[in-house]
């Protein structure tokens, strides 16, 4: 059977705001909710997903909250990054948009990928960042030790995304069938129709050959990198962790407090549960994502005049 192409534009949310940002050379496609004046809240997927992880919380946003989820750079339907998607480099981009936005300081919240880059958005800029809820992600200070006994988990697909993730995102039901819906413990959790509407876009080759490139620069720059120079640098935002113990991808262990160099960092173990937290567990997510804010002083200024 034919697969259908890349759908050009994205799934309905009821009451968002749409709009393109130009930051850093990337035309990034941004997808809002909630009021326009209150507190900043920016919300980042990871792979192989977009913006529309997002959709329960932005078809419902809380009130007072600023709900802000932007397609990472060469996903969704933001345009390509002018670099190989080093993880730093992406968080220099998303930076950009912040500033492009016009917001001094905001409350963040990222999974998987959009986790990782989270917490190098902290550690490099921390003024800007209130508070930061981490789900499913590791933290960056793990070494050699503690990486090696779950080295297997990403061996089962990262090389196959580095070097062959092209012609799989774009040919086959690799993202959806296997990826996606082996993904979530709760098989009610993730619609044939929901996954196909993350795998779908992944046939435009903008997409896959960013969802490529994430992998093809972890494993030949990253990883080696990380092992000659170990991450240093202290978390001083306040962090709290949601992780999915039935998570294939990414143990527990490796996101745990015990090992990281961070202020104030709690992780909640979530059983039943599997990678894809967002769509599993999304009233849980909102639950502890208003706790968080519901922790944080308020902030001033928010935001200052578009640039």
């Amino acid at each position: 059977m034919a697969l259908p192409p890349a759908p050009a534009e994205p799934p309905p949310i009821e009451g968002v705001r749409r709009s393109f940002t130009e930051a850093r050379g990337v035309r990034f496609h941004v997808t809002e909710a909630g009021d326009p004046e209150g507190q900043p809240v920016l919300l980042l997927h990871g792979w192989p997903q977009h913006h529309y992880l997002w959709r329960r919380l932005l078809a419902d946003p809380p009130p007072g909250l600023r709900l802000i989820a932007p397609d990472l750079p060469g996903y969704g339907w933001s345009g390509p990054a002018p670099h190989r998607w080093a993880k730093e480099d992406v968080a220099s981009d998303l930076l950009g948009l912040l500033d492009r936005l016009g917001i001094e300081r905001t409350v963040l919240a990222g999974h998987d990928w959009g986790g990782w880059i989270g917490w190098l958005l902290t550690l490099r800029e921390p003024q800007r960042f209130s508070g930061y809820l981490a789900l499913n992600i590791a933290h960056p200070w793990n070494t050699a030790r503690t990486f090696a006994p779950h080295a297997w988990r990403s061996a089962l697909y990262q090389p196959l995304m580095a070097f062959l993730g092209v012609p799989l995102a774009r040919r086959t039901r690799f993202v959806e069938k296997v990826v996606l819906l082996r993904g979530v413990s709760d098989e009610n959790a993730l619609t044939a129709a929901e996954a196909a509407a993350f795998g779908d876009r992944f046939r435009d080759p903008v997409c896959a050959r960013a969802g490529s490139q994430t992998y093809r620069t972890l494993l030949l720059h990253e990883f080696p990198r990380m092992a000659r120079h170990p991450e240093s640098r202290r978390a001083t935002v306040p962090v709290r962790g949601l992780f999915g113990l039935d998570d294939l991808a990414i143990h527990i262990s490796l996101a745990s407090p015990a090992t990281a160099l961070a202020d104030d960092y709690t992780l909640e173990p979530v059983e039943g549960c599997g990678h894809f937290i967002v769509d599993e567990r999304p009233e849980l997510v909102r639950e502890r994502l208003l706790a968080l804010v519901a922790e944080l002083e308020p902030a001033e200024p928010l935001s200052r005049p578009r640039r």
